[in-house]
């Protein structure tokens, strides 16, 4: 897989606030990254810039390779039964034998429930089988195993160690602990800055 992902000097905000500044890390392939912090740190934001979906305050950010972003929003019709939902994105996607994947997350038995009334577990797992029948290379993991039990857990975690180790990069936002082999971590509350150095800097 061909897969690089950096970030130089990202400070993001929201409204006038700046979340975090002097943010720096390069991935490629085999690698993950755990985005650790509390909630309302700025977690979310920093997935989405990564993902290009919102314009970094300061700095930039370059990727090489296709990726998926999975986050509390799966993007699936909530008034269709789930397989439906989940085979329009297929198709659109051009996706390779995606029952695979559904069958893995244990999702097979709940394809004609609609998305409505599935739980915040099923839901990201659903997610989370759009992304592997995708097959890119980069994943941004927004909190993955939020709403999950014990099995489903470790399910998604083997899933994404796999990835890893096929060449794939990952990177995890999560307040969650999270047991991957070679997993890096990096505390987004070390780059939080006082008023003071912001109004410095300015």
């Amino acid at each position: 897989m061909q897969a690089q992902l950096t970030a130089t000097n990202l400070a993001c905000r929201r409204g006038d606030r700046v979340l975090f500044q002097k943010l720096s890390f390069a991935l490629s392939e085999g690698q993950a990254l755990h985005i650790t912090g509390a909630n309302g740190i700025g977690k979310t934001t920093l997935m989405r810039a990564l993902a290009g979906l919102s314009t970094p305050f300061v700095g930039g950010v370059q990727r090489e390779g296709e990726l998926g972003l999975l986050d509390e929003r799966p993007a699936l019709d909530l008034e269709q039964p789930l397989g439906k939902a989940l085979g329009f994105w297929n198709r659109v996607d051009n996706c390779e034998n995606p029952s695979e994947a559904q069958m893995r997350l244990g999702l097979d038995r709940l394809l004609e429930v609609p998305v409505r009334y599935l739980s915040t577990g099923q839901r990201k797992r659903a997610g989370l089988a759009a992304l592997l029948s995708r097959k890119v290379p980069i994943w941004l993991l927004d909190e993955p195993l939020s709403g999950l039990d014990v099995a489903a857990i470790e399910t998604v975690t083997r899933l994404i160690e796999k990835h890893v180790k096929s060449g794939g990069l990952t990177l995890i936002a999560s307040h969650q602990r999270i047991e991957i082999e070679g997993l890096q971590s990096l505390e987004l509350g070390d780059f939080v800055p006082s008023y003071a150095e912001w109004e410095e800097e300015e």
